[in-house]
């Protein structure tokens, strides 16, 4: 089983990665905010586990079985990420959620949340998610459009 912590540093040579085509130890501990000799140390330990191409002294990357899991990650990030951001939640913070959330979030759940966030795509105008955004600040439940049209039908 991969930890939290493996999928972490994966995640994160993935994406150095697509940006300069190798990622360096120094790369991994600004972007984590780390010490060099604990990058060194997890290097060696995903190079004997067969998740890194990895040569003391010089860059690294993913090897298919890394990369694999860096591209579930970054599918789960995406959907994670685009739910939070359809419920209202600031982009940066989504974003920063999405990154704890991606690793303990159970596939079930994960498969009705892409389904959920396809669906709120897929629909121009959905009217529900302005009533929700509308309770969430004001803390009142807006009234149906349907109840206020038949309120005026029967009215007339």
């Amino acid at each position: 089983m991969v930890t939290k912590r493996t999928e972490q540093y994966i995640e994160t040579i993935y994406e150095i990665v697509k940006k300069k085509g190798y990622a360096r130890v120094k790369d991994v501990a600004q972007a984590l905010g780390i010490g060099l000799s604990a990058v060194s140390e997890m290097f060696s330990k995903l190079s004997e586990e067969g998740y890194i191409n990895y040569e003391k002294y010089g860059g690294v990357t993913l090897t298919k079985k890394g990369e694999k899991i860096a591209i579930k990650l970054s599918k789960k990030h995406k959907v994670l990420r685009e739910f939070l951001i359809i419920l209202g939640v600031d982009e940066e913070v989504a974003d920063e959620d999405a990154c704890e959330i991606e690793h303990v979030v159970k596939e079930e759940t994960l498969d009705r949340l892409t389904k959920f966030v396809e669906f709120v795509k897929s629909h121009k105008d959905p009217h529900w998610l302005e009533r929700f955004k509308e309770y969430y600040e004001t803390g009142e439940l807006p009234e149906c459009p349907r109840t206020i049209k038949k309120d005026k039908d029967i009215k007339s």
